[in-house]
């Protein structure tokens, strides 16, 4: 009774607490991602979101830029992804995957793997867990079909794919975030980052570091790890798509297994469903994830092949060794239908298009300011990188002040707005993210 009590207490005091009181405790025990315990950024308290905006609690309206992390293209508090919510709270919002299973589940595989082709479908609650049950299933494969020694991953410097422990193995290992882990961390091989930008003239002598990583390290090598034509948090760095073209048919010549992380690229963020699709290959797994809930619910999705599958399922102990406890859960699997149904909408592929030539248009302007070295877009992605690192905590500040929220990292300036957000909202936000640049 005493716990029990202790918790009525701890709630009243939440409700009952000032702005101030809210944020002095949140800064005291409250630990937000990539930021100080004793020196934390300073945090907005969040009243409610809704279509492109997200409301302060002092009142004031924020047009997103983030779409929260990429996950939230349909924008906030949609009316469809919100009655799917409740007609699926109603019936259950989670049971176990271990021995059941129920409709939302096999209706979102229906999706998937009709969106993706690849037949078979393991859900997981984060992009960065589906990262780990893509390494997973890699390594198992190889262990059940006889290669024994094939125990390393490869991949390209620059990338990123999650806070967890091989996810972040496969990080850049020098500039990116987890460069503290290193000497740790599982050693894996890295060649140098793609350099032929998307819509730039292909060279076959930027696939030749790869070509000969594989050449000299392939019996040991379960699969190669990347972001189709985006290199994400890792840069901002869109491309030649050539170059995954020439790597699946790499890992085709020496039986390794080529893995997709589009958890940041799928959905059309780059103007088609998938961003494998601009190199018109399919991978032998897949991360999905973000956008897949619509921003709702946490949840993410590896798919892999036939083959794949039956090999890992062809020898002891004849199944895959992973089961989180909200796999497949419900409420995140009816979300997620719902957010595929939007995604269907035929004139996505026209809006994006659009959202991608006004991005063109309004953040062009910013490569004239001195302190910026490049401005690229591609699909619903615009970024402004700047020559020095940003100042995150005043550059939000200006943000907020401005009407918008835009969460720069390092030297990235960088915007991938909600696919709703109209035109005169994308432009209030292109002309507050230039103006600010331009104050930097």
């Amino acid at each position: 009774m005493q716990i029990y009590g202790f918790f009525l207490k701890t709630q009243y005091l939440c409700d009952n607490m000032t702005i101030e009181e809210l944020l002095a405790y949140d800064r005291e025990h409250v630990w937000h991602p990539y930021t100080s315990m004793t020196d934390p950024l300073r945090v907005y308290p969040v009243a409610r979101a809704a279509g492109v905006y997200i409301e302060l609690a002092d009142g004031r309206r924020l047009i997103d830029g983030m779409s929260s992390w990429w996950s939230a293209v349909h924008g906030y508090n949609h009316p469809a992804l919100n009655a799917a919510a409740h007609a699926q709270i109603d019936r259950m919002a989670h049971v176990m995957f271990g021995g059941l299973t129920h409709h939302p589940a096999v209706e979102l595989a229906q999706r998937l793997v009709g969106l993706t082709g690849l037949p078979h479908v393991f859900y997981s609650d984060s992009g960065s867990v589906a990262v780990e049950v893509a390494v997973k299933m890699a390594l198992q494969y190889m262990q059940a079909t006889g290669h024994t020694r094939r125990t390393k991953l490869a991949t390209v410097a620059g990338g990123y794919h999650g806070d967890t422990w091989h996810a972040m193995s496969v990080c850049d290992p020098v500039g990116g975030m987890h460069a503290l882990y290193a000497g740790r961390l599982p050693v894996q091989f890295f060649a140098p980052r793609p350099g032929v930008p998307f819509g730039g003239e292909w060279t076959e002598a930027d696939f030749e570091p790869m070509r000969a990583l594989v050449a000299a390290h392939g019996d040991e090598i379960a699969a190669v790890i990347i972001e189709p034509v985006v290199q994400g948090a890792g840069g901002m760095w869109f491309y030649h798509p050539e170059y995954l073209r020439r790597l699946r048919t790499l890992c085709d010549e020496h039986g390794i297994l080529l893995i997709a992380d589009e958890i940041a690229t799928g959905f059309w963020r780059t103007g088609r469903a998938f961003a494998c699709e601009w190199a018109y290959i399919t991978p032998d797994i897949m991360c999905v994830g973000k956008a897949l809930s619509g921003g709702y619910l946490s949840f993410a999705a590896t798919l892999t092949s036939e083959r794949v599958a039956d090999g890992i399922s062809s020898a002891a102990p004849h199944v895959f060794m992973h089961g989180p406890t909200f796999m497949g859960n419900p409420l995140a699997c009816a979300v997620a239908c719902a957010s595929l149904e939007l995604l269907a909408a035929p004139e996505l592929p026209a809006r994006i298009a659009q959202i991608e030539s006004m991005l063109r248009q309004l953040l062009a302007p910013a490569a004239d300011f001195a302190g910026v070295a490049d401005v690229r877009v591609f699909g619903a992605i615009g970024v402004i990188e700047m020559r020095e690192p940003v100042d995150v905590g005043r550059f939000q500040e200006r943000c907020v002040e401005a009407g918008v929220w835009i969460r720069p990292f390092g030297r990235l300036v960088y915007i991938m707005p909600p696919y709703i957000i109209t035109d005169d909202e994308l432009r209030t936000l292109c002309t507050a993210m230039v103006q600010l640049v331009g104050e930097t």
